[in-house]
């Protein structure tokens, strides 16, 4: 949002030796973070206003050339300039030798076109208040002949970025930010809805173009005016160019100006409709199956029922507070118009204008809620500002159609801003401040209908929706802060119209505070309770995370949003649970309107968008929440207080409100694990890699854990492993998959071949961790390794983790009272061919034994070799490989 300080100054009229720098320090404190100030058309020197006295036409060139004759009333000069939009006798601007534009460029003498021309007449482009090059700036005839253009036109000025988070929509307007500007600086704020308004400015007028709302969640005020005979060719005043320029907007024409002006003004967008172009009476609906509109950017759009839409007897002739439609945009011979201001849903007009991928000024307005109480008043300036400057003709009254919308009414402890923000405040600034804000507020035993307020129409009138949050929290409050007779007092507080943002007391005690001053807030470190530290789970993921960048893999963060178009890439069958995800009620894009129940999308999102970089060889890792639905998502989560933390009851009751959000760390590879270099070439990652990326996360639990092949999709059929864990009870629970992706996934997500993925429960993971004893530091004997190798013929059905947990129990059990006398054992050889027979396979195992107090003797290892062999030939069928 680009406000001048000159605009602002006119409703807050601080003073005039305040420098812009502490202007926007002020409005930072308050909320309004002003990104930059820039010093606009203070580098204009040397323009001034001239009048053409002679025009002659130049032949013989491939455009039309004139050579003119100007005059400042004390100097008079010739000059080339290839426009033809000005006529003898026209006031310009004029750039004399010497003269600076904006952007530093100086003017000078030269010849061109056989001519000699001494400066340059100018355009609005080129002093930076538009960006039309098509014509010369004409001024108006009453200009001061010989005066600088800069201080006439009154160019120089401070223009504030100012960021607006999307709960402050009010501050979208000079309107707003001026509020804040004379609150900051304890000046008389005039508001400008309230100026310039002709007499009987509510009156409804039955010969006013008729209107009507038929669906009220749409739109709950719709007001239309009439003006006839504009004339078209009216020109936009320079006061008002320059003021657009400044904000950032282009100048287009008389109508459309004015409608821009009081928008960014009062924040009230506006839309002027070419009268003789309309059909019958005006309706605010939503769409119907199979309607089309062609906007304003010759774009035929097809509509969504969602949609909101303000129609005629044709059918759609507007997008809602989005974009008008071409068939009754204004042309350049439009002369009587509709002026439409309305208040439309700004969760409607928000999804509609993601849906379309259409943002305009104005929808970024209506999304985040304007004024209620301003359509009558925005419109009204509007057509009076047409009567002034284009010599319309305004018809009286107006077309009002609204819905009912019930009032907000907040109860609120005079104590409890100062019990959130740790700083007690006394009950007048309490209410000052609130009045500032422009709230009603009524104290206990003191009629409301006598207190004051400042309003948009200088009476603060609700009109925005209480809602049941807000009303369950009041009679809430009631019952906290009534029972005790002694308790603070509570005053009821009737929010602006402007402030729809205001709905609950937590919002009313963020009021107060940001208008006492932040800084103001005691900054208190929380004390940690002594000797606990970390959680269990909080040192398991930090782990996890250590051991994960240990072995290569980089951590990201992914988005938590996702579509049904993700699960269909992902080839899950219908039914499958991870396709019931939770919808967000107002998403960030439409095209990610869902919850995540998997990482694995937002992973291979970013993995395709790295390769896609030229990154190619990639091992990537994160840890976050999934959502699933089944186990909670029942009703609405309570909104706890913001003075105390949460009681347990209260955690327990949100909870149960939202679905089940379990942890999970999901790993992706893709390209060489190993690179490749003067040692040789690299080894690619393979579904070996990703069980081996599971290990790496069991390994730091220190629980039990079982892989086993499986076919679960995402994954290739042939190439997925199942992932089981010793539970806290001692039985087997699945904690998640690892291997190598299906070919059609990689190919709908556009990877490399052979990617592989690895997802895994933490939840599940930490349970079992938890109730394992806290960990022992190992023995570590001194005495030498013996080591035996083994290889045993299976059939090929079976997996080589099984063999080799049945190795691992039976040399356990050889090793009787004498103490675990196994230290490791590993698979390092597998071989399949004739010499093992068709239909099975060789598996080779290194076992290494390690007595903790004695050097093991050749009976002993063999003894628990021989151990080791029978257990798996019992529990396998493994047959001793002949010369092993």
């Amino acid at each position: 949002m680009r406000v001048p300080l000159s605009w602002l100054r006119e409703y807050a009229p601080i003073d005039e030796s305040v420098p812009a720098a502490e202007v926007a320090t002020r409005l930072t404190a308050a909320g309004l973070e002003v990104e930059s100030v820039e010093a606009a058309g203070h580098d204009v020197g040397g323009v001034v206003v001239a009048e053409v006295t002679a025009i002659e036409e130049l032949t013989g060139f491939r455009k039309p050339i004139r050579y003119c004759h100007v005059t400042t009333g004390t100097t008079e000069r010739d000059v080339i300039c290839g426009a033809a939009n000005f006529a003898v006798g026209d006031r310009v601007p004029f750039a004399a030798p010497g003269a600076v534009l904006p952007g530093g460029f100086e003017i000078g003498a030269k010849k061109a076109y056989g001519r000699m021309s001494e400066g340059m007449i100018c355009s609005a482009a080129e002093l930076a208040i538009g960006d039309d090059h098509s014509g010369i700036l004409v001024l108006a005839p009453d200009a001061p002949l010989g005066a600088d253009f800069a201080v006439y036109a009154g160019m120089a000025d401070q223009v504030f970025d100012i960021s607006v988070t999307p709960n402050l929509g009010y501050a979208l307007s000079v309107r707003g930010v001026a509020r804040e500007l004379a609150t900051a600086f304890e000046v008389p704020y005039t508001d400008p809805a309230d100026q310039g308004l002709p007499a009987g400015v509510e009156a409804v007028s039955p010969d006013v173009y008729q209107a009507s709302i038929a669906d009220p969640t749409a739109c709950d005020r719709f007001v239309l005016r009439e003006v006839h005979g504009l004339d078209p060719a009216a020109p936009t005043p320079l006061w008002m160019r320059v003021r657009l320029a400044r904000a950032g907007m282009r100048t287009v024409s008389l109508a459309v100006d004015v409608t821009n002006y009081l928008m960014v003004e009062l924040g009230q967008p506006l839309h002027a409709f070419d009268r003789d172009r309309l059909t019958g009476p005006i309706v605010v609906r939503r769409a119907q199956p199979g309607e089309r509109l062609e906007t304003l950017d010759h774009v035929v759009r097809p509509l969504d029922p969602d949609d909101i839409l303000i129609t005629d007897e044709t059918g759609p002739i507007s997008m809602a507070g989005t974009m008008g439609g071409l068939a009754t945009e204004i042309s350049e011979s439009s002369a009587n118009l509709v002026i439409e201001a309305a208040h439309f849903s700004a969760r409607g007009t928000a999804r509609m204008s993601r849906r379309h991928r259409l943002f305009s000024e104005a929808s970024y307005r209506f999304e985040r809620e304007v004024d209620r109480e301003l359509p009558v008043r925005a419109s009204a300036k509007a057509a009076v500002l047409l009567a002034e400057l284009g010599g319309a003709t305004v018809l009286p009254g107006c077309s009002h159609a609204q819905a009912e919308v019930p009032p907000v009414t907040i109860s609120l402890p005079v104590d409890y801003p100062g019990k959130v923000a740790g700083l007690p405040y006394l009950p007048a600034t309490v209410i000052r401040r609130l009045r500032d804000v422009g709230c009603v507020v009524t104290e206990p035993g003191e009629d409301a209908g006598t207190t004051p307020g400042v309003g948009a129409a200088g009476d603060a009138k609700p009109s925005h929706p209480a809602g049941a949050r807000s009303a369950s929290l009041n009679r809430h409050l009631r019952r906290e802060y009534g029972k005790h007779e002694s308790g603070p007092e509570i005053l009821t507080v009737v929010p602006p119209s402007w402030r729809q943002d205001l709905r609950y007391p937590s919002d009313l005690a963020e009021e107060v505070i940001r208008l006492e001053g932040y800084d103001n807030v005691p900054v208190r470190m929380p004390r940690a309770a002594a000797g606990k530290g970390l959680t269990g789970a909080q040192r398991l993921r930090r782990s996890t995370g250590r051991a994960l960048a240990g072995a290569g893999y980089v951590e990201v963060l992914g988005q938590p949003f996702g579509s049904a178009a993700d699960y269909e890439r992902l080839q899950l069958p219908a039914g499958d649970p991870r396709r019931r995800a939770p919808r967000i009620a107002n998403p960030l894009s439409e095209d990610e309107p869902l919850l995540r129940t998997t990482l694995l999308p937002g992973l291979l999102r970013v993995l395709a968008r790295n390769i896609g970089r030229g990154f190619g060889d990639l091992a990537l890792y994160e840890m976050g929440l999934v959502f699933r639905l089944g186990t909670g998502g029942q009703g609405v989560a309570p909104i706890p207080r913001v003075d105390r933390g949460p009681t347990v009851a209260e955690v327990t009751e949100m909870e149960s409100a939202l679905p089940a959000q379990p942890l999970r760390v999901g790993v992706v590879l893709a390209g060489n694990r190993e690179s490749s270099g003067w040692w040789g070439g690299g080894r690619p990652a393979g579904w070996q890699d990703a069980i081996e990326a599971a290990r790496e996360v069991l390994r730091v639990s220190r629980i039990g854990y079982r892989i086993e092949q499986d076919r679960y999709p995402p994954w290739h059929p042939g190439r997925c492993a199942a992932v089981y864990v010793t539970g806290p009870e001692g039985d087997e629970q699945l904690a998640g998959h690892a291997g190598e992706l299906h070919p059609r996934v990689i190919q709908a997500f556009r990877l490399p071949d052979r990617t592989c993925a690895v997802e895994l429960d933490m939840s599940v993971i930490g349970a079992a961790a938890a109730a394992l004893p806290p960990a022992q530091a190992p023995t570590i004997s001194a005495y030498p390794v013996a080591t035996q190798d083994v290889a045993l013929v299976v059939r090929d059905a079976v997996p080589a983790a099984q063999v080799q947990a049945a190795l691992a129990a039976g040399a356990s059990s050889a090793a009787g009272d004498g103490g675990e006398l196994l230290e490791d054992v590993r698979l390092f050889d597998i071989y399949t061919g004739e010499q093992v027979g068709e239909g099975n396979k060789s598996l080779a195992y290194r076992l290494r034994f390690r007595a903790p107090d004695r050097t093991l003797t050749d009976e002993e290892t063999s003894a628990a070799r021989d151990a080791a062999v029978a257990e798996a030939a019992r529990r396998v069928g493994a047959v001793l490989r002949d010369g092993s």
